[in-house]
């Protein structure tokens, strides 16, 4: 690890971690998951103050990607792409679900995400033939 990790035996805020560990880009975002219960620590819900230590076991889940993450060390500021990855251990059975979720997501991707905006005349032309509308 770096300089700037912490010793295990330290604590910091998890919306902190998960900040420096790149899961989310601002604090703010990390916050907010807490508070929407996407971030389990040890399987129960939490506040984002509240403090991890190497060793936990963290369930993150941003929109359909979930990860099953252990705590491996502590940074008091966000780094590199690279040392953020040392600061946690990714489950086998996440990276794989991880893959699987990825493949489905590429082979069927949803249609309501292509719709940007309000239907142009052509558009409603199409929806009012095929519901029968005038």
């Amino acid at each position: 690890m770096t300089g700037d990790t912490t010793a295990a035996s330290e604590r910091m805020r998890l919306d902190k971690w998960l900040w420096a560990a790149r899961f989310f880009k601002t604090r703010s975002l990390a916050v907010q998951a807490i508070a929407h219960g996407r971030v389990r620590l040890d399987g129960e819900r939490v506040k984002p103050a509240r403090e991890v230590k190497c060793g936990d076991r963290l369930d993150i889940q941003i929109e359909v990607l979930e990860w099953s993450v252990t705590v491996r060390g502590l940074s008091k500021q966000r780094g590199p792409a690279a040392v953020a990855q040392m600061l946690y251990e990714e489950d086998p059975s996440s990276i794989a679900r991880r893959a699987e979720r990825r493949q489905q997501h590429a082979l069927a991707p949803n249609p309501a995400a292509a719709i940007k905006g309000r239907p142009t005349k052509r558009d409603r032309r199409h929806i009012h033939r095929f519901t029968g509308g005038s």
